[in-house]
């Protein structure tokens, strides 16, 4: 469950009057399951909805949630994962994490619902957490930061740009003079948009496995009957009609990611001539990849060089073939690679490597 499914949650339990809690990763060191940004909802009989890293600490922080809507009160508790024998429950990741357990689901209900709405309307904004800890109580704050900041707590500008700009969270801590913890933690909440050019097996396959990694899916094809719905998971947009075209005229987004995987090489032609146009015209993608064998990727791409249909440098930002290269086979294994790839883009802004030898 991705962060902005989790708000969705919020912001429906608020008001359904059903006790539960919030559980909020607010900072990690080390090497550990989940990072600053996992969240989850917590029933009173410890059911949980999304994860904070399984095992110890997920037990662990649904004990403490239990206990605090038993309370009423919430708790900021820190898990080591310093363990030294594997055979032990101890955890043995070796690093610390500090963690949110929040029974007033209200608290976070109002950030939560412009933040499900802003992702609805897929407008780019941020969720800051902040959570001030001293002696005597347990203070939290939640604010929606829409795209400008203007009404921006007291962190730098460089900070919340960051956080918008690399998808990562940006976890701070303070410890001030009198006593009091400050743990801040900055989100940006808005899945990264995967464009599937393409709807047949591979498409198909991408789409589910994509939409379960976060990614918001939109698929494209120019034949309605692989665009029945359904052929694919709930949520992700189907759009029939040239596919080139459909392309060259989707919106400019930060965060667009363009997989072609189209049925022949003529369509993967077109398809990538119009996202290499969209490049020439300053709305590039974050990640353009195409599928093929790196016998058709090279035919393809002299075809390209020889028309004058694209340049060196811009064929050098095409990963192709798609995806890592694991030796996937099949559709799925292929479907895999192409994400591992997105997510290594997305999170590092590299990929390690070329794709498989994969055709359409």
């Amino acid at each position: 469950m991705q962060s902005d499914d989790v708000c969705r949650l919020v912001a429906a339990r608020a008001g359904a009057g059903s006790p539960c809690a919030l559980a909020v990763v607010l900072a990690t060191s080390g090497s550990t399951p989940r990072k600053a940004g996992a969240k989850a909802v917590i029933d009173i009989d410890g059911t949980i909805h999304g994860t904070v890293g399984g095992g110890a600490v997920e037990a662990e922080t649904q004990r403490r949630a239990i206990e605090a809507i038993r309370r009423l009160r919430p708790e900021v508790f820190d898990f080591q994962l310093h363990g030294t024998d594997a055979a032990a429950d101890q955890p043995i990741c070796g690093g610390q994490m500090r963690i949110l357990v929040d029974p007033r689901i209200g608290v976070h209900a109002d950030a939560c619902r412009q933040a499900a709405a802003a992702v609805n309307a897929r407008q780019r904004g941020l969720l800051v957490t902040t959570v001030r800890t001293s002696p005597a109580a347990i203070d939290v704050t939640v604010q929606w930061l829409a795209v400008g900041f203007a009404d921006a707590p007291n962190l730098p500008e460089e900070v919340l740009r960051s956080a918008a700009a690399g998808q990562s969270p940006q976890a701070f801590v303070q410890d001030l003079a009198d006593g009091r913890h400050v743990d801040t933690l900055v989100e940006a909440i808005l899945p990264p948009l995967l464009l599937i050019a393409g709807g047949g097996h591979v498409g198909q396959s991408l789409a589910a496995l994509a939409s379960q990694a976060g990614y918001a899916v939109a698929v494209l094809d120019d034949r309605a009957e692989f665009l029945a719905p359904g052929l694919y998971p709930t949520g992700v947009e189907r759009r029939c009609g040239d596919i080139a075209r459909m392309l060259a005229d989707w919106p400019a987004d930060s965060d667009l990611y363009v997989a072609i995987v189209t049925r022949d090489h003529r369509h993967d032609e077109a398809a990538l001539a119009a996202c290499l146009e969209r490049q020439r015209r300053g709305r590039p993608a974050a990640y353009l990849g195409m599928i093929g064998s790196r016998r058709k990727v090279a035919a393809l791409r002299a075809d390209l060089l020889r028309s004058g249909a694209a340049s060196e440098a811009e064929l050098a930002r095409v990963h192709a073939p798609i995806g890592l290269d694991i030796g996937a086979q099949t559709v799925e294994e292929i479907a895999v690679s192409i994400v591992a790839q997105l997510i290594a883009v997305r999170r590092t802004g590299a990929s390690p490597n070329w794709g498989p030898e994969a055709s359409p």
